[in-house]
């Protein structure tokens, strides 16, 4: 006889985390922040009516493709090399100074006497993974308070959305290279040999995708959904071979598939189409599924200390690494506090790649309520602290000639998938 509770447990994942996602909307705070509590609240933490199933991990998993394939999609490349000599000194420094306060974090806490990690990976690798974790940004958050006070279109607000945007693919590098490491059998020059070889594969493939493929896409005007099916099959397939030729993970299969959609003309169609996909089922699955997986019992004084410890490092590094890297490309102090601010926000970036090191064993069940109450801390304080740092709006540097289209181009694919512009 089938068992069909799968049913059941995807509808009251749907709408819990609808009904938490509005209540905290309510508050000015992004609704991911609700889906999560929705988990924590139905899962072991708190009510223990739902645990993580076959079904549930799978779809999450799919909703995590996506994800990170829309993220690809909303990259404007050639903004990126517009603004890219201060973008990717910001995001070098946030990345090298939260993944050093991490890893020093962990050092001290996950040792015997301290956090006993149920982990497989190496005290090393472990510790590797949580400064990892730290330097993911997420920018919507950002770019949606941004806008709601009217400083998206500024300096400051450009250099954050293009050095987060690097950041993240700094960081998918990153993950990639320490989750390969895992396996002790696997030789890292073999490891970064592979990640060449995923590149330089992706290179290729983008490449024949656009010439063979997109040139039709974009001068066909008729049957669209067609298209998006295809795309998504591209997508799908570069996931695939990430994980399973080159031992990549396939969110950076799935992000490069994004990048490589993100050069066509039709992007914004596609991206409106895959928004409904994530919206209607797979995010909110994804962001449930972390929650599910948090159990608050287990977390003695210890784990809320070292919980407490990183949220602040978590907060200090972004601040300090942004801010420092802002300053070696000349902005003025206070732009430079405005931008690592702009870049404190983990979201569902920091999920993403805890979901990935908690599949591979790099993360034990007794960081991973810490992770989330991070996650949580800097989703919630990032647009409080936007609001304060930009109250003084008459210093605030307008964007330069030439280099201010990126954060149009976003306003423009937000009004696009809101319904505000039609379909071309």
């Amino acid at each position: 006889m089938h068992d069909y509770q799968y049913l059941f447990d995807l509808a009251i994942i749907l709408l819990s985390t609808k009904l938490f996602g509005l209540l905290t909307r309510r508050f000015n705070m992004p609704q991911v922040v609700g889906a999560l509590l929705a988990g924590v609240i139905l899962g072991p933490a708190v009510l223990g009516i739902m645990g993580e199933t076959a079904f549930i991990k799978e779809v999450a998993e799919i909703g995590v493709i996506v994800l990170m394939f829309c993220a690809g999609m909303e990259t404007d490349i050639e903004e990126l090399k517009n603004s890219g000599k201060a973008s990717f000194i910001i995001a070098v420094a946030g990345v090298l100074v939260p993944i050093a306060g991490g890893f020093a974090v962990a050092y001290f806490f996950n040792k015997p006497g301290m956090i006993e990690s149920d982990a497989a990976g190496t005290a090393f690798l472990q510790n590797m993974f949580i400064g990892v974790i730290l330097t993911a940004t997420s920018v919507s958050i950002t770019v949606e308070t941004l806008k709601e006070i009217g400083k998206l279109k500024t300096s400051s607000g450009n250099a954050i959305l293009g050095a987060a945007i690097i950041d993240d693919i700094l960081g998918i590098i990153a993950l990639t290279i320490i989750t390969s490491m895992a396996d002790s059998s696997v030789n890292i020059g073999m490891v970064l040999l592979k990640v060449v070889g995923f590149f330089a594969f992706a290179g290729i493939a983008g490449y024949l995708f656009y010439k063979f493929y997109a040139s039709w896409f974009e001068k066909s005007g008729k049957g669209m959904h067609r298209h998006s099916i295809i795309v998504f099959v591209f997508c799908l397939a570069m996931s695939y071979i990430a994980e399973e030729w080159f031992g990549v993970a396939d969110i950076t299969g799935a992000f490069i598939a994004g990048l490589i959609i993100s050069c066509t003309q039709k992007t914004q169609y596609v991206a409106a189409k895959f928004d409904t996909l994530s919206y209607l089922m797979l995010s909110p699955v994804f962001f449930a599924s972390i929650g599910l997986k948090v159990d608050l019992p287990k977390m003695n004084a210890t784990i809320i200390i070292f919980a407490t410890v990183l949220t602040i490092v978590a907060v200090l590094t972004k601040i300090g690494g942004c801010g420092l890297g802002a300053k070696l490309c000349k902005y003025s102090n206070k732009d430079c506090t405005r931008i690592g601010v702009g870049m404190i926000s983990r979201g569902e970036v920091a999920l993403i790649v805890a979901s990935k090191g908690a599949a591979v064993g790099l993360l034990g069940s007794n960081f991973l309520a810490p992770i989330v109450i991070v996650v949580l801390i800097t989703t919630i304080i990032t647009p409080v602290l936007l609001k304060i740092v930009y109250k003084d709006a008459s210093d605030v540097a307008p964007i330069p000639a030439g280099v201010g289209s990126f954060a149009e181009n976003y306003e423009e694919l937000d009004a696009y998938r809101k319904g505000e512009k039609g379909a071309e």
